[in-house]
């Protein structure tokens, strides 16, 4: 949040978010660009306006630091999807695309989900629990299909979703949508991506019968073994 002063006279900028919050936001743009390695407090802090000392006072340490700035961003995806699932089937699609929390966040998964760690997986088991709760949200605002398996699907959906992340650079050779730049939403080439996701998501792939007896046949090997 910036603050504007009524003189007309140009005037500027003030950045009033807290210390901790500026430390936390250079951080996560500075694991989006140049990763986890390369991310040092003496960089977070000449982004953030601070000194070194300030980064560890606030946070312990680069991991505490790190964690910090999993929660954020685990709470931004999961404050987004929950409105966007309470909007029901006439949600507008667009405007609640352009409200979207990307900027360097879709960077910062790409990044710290090649770290196999506690830490990752802790962050992406918060993302399938965000999941399972806001897709039962889409259930009934009628956005969303009900499920056998609700936690199941979660974890695939989240996996899915990680996946593309993980394998953005493909997706711009193969599409030309580049998952990770922060202003994808007005780049005419995210089309290229959101509109077969959609149309998977909403017709799906699979014949109904076809689906129907895979299924089965998958539920009866469970039951035999």
């Amino acid at each position: 949040m910036r603050s504007i002063s009524d003189n007309p006279e140009p005037q500027e900028s003030v950045d009033d978010r807290t210390t901790k919050a500026r430390i936390r936001d250079a951080a996560i743009a500075s694991i989006a660009e140049h990763g986890i390695s390369g991310t040092t407090a003496r960089k977070v802090a000449s982004a953030a306006g601070v000194s070194p000392g300030l980064v560890i006072h606030h946070f312990g340490s680069m991991e505490g630091l790190r964690t910090a700035c999993d929660q954020y961003v685990s709470g931004a995806i999961r404050e987004f999807k929950e409105r966007t699932m309470t909007g029901g089937p006439t949600l507008d699609v667009l405007a609640a695309l352009r409200d979207s929390p990307n900027g360097p966040l879709m960077g910062y998964l790409a990044q710290v989900l090649a770290d196999d760690s506690p830490a990752v997986a802790k962050l992406v088991d918060d993302l399938v629990d965000d999941a399972e709760g806001y897709i039962q949200q889409g259930v009934e605002s009628g956005m969303l299909k009900p499920s056998d398996d609700p936690r199941g699907r979660a974890v695939v959906l989240t996996v899915w979703s990680l996946g593309a992340l993980a394998l953005h650079q493909h997706l711009r050779r193969l599409l030309g949508t580049d998952l990770t730049d922060p202003e994808i939403l007005t780049d005419p080439a995210a089309a290229a991506y959101i509109a077969p996701v959609y149309e998977i998501y909403g017709k799906g792939i699979l014949e109904e019968a076809f689906a129907a007896r895979a299924r089965a046949a998958f539920t009866e090997s469970e039951g035999t073994t």
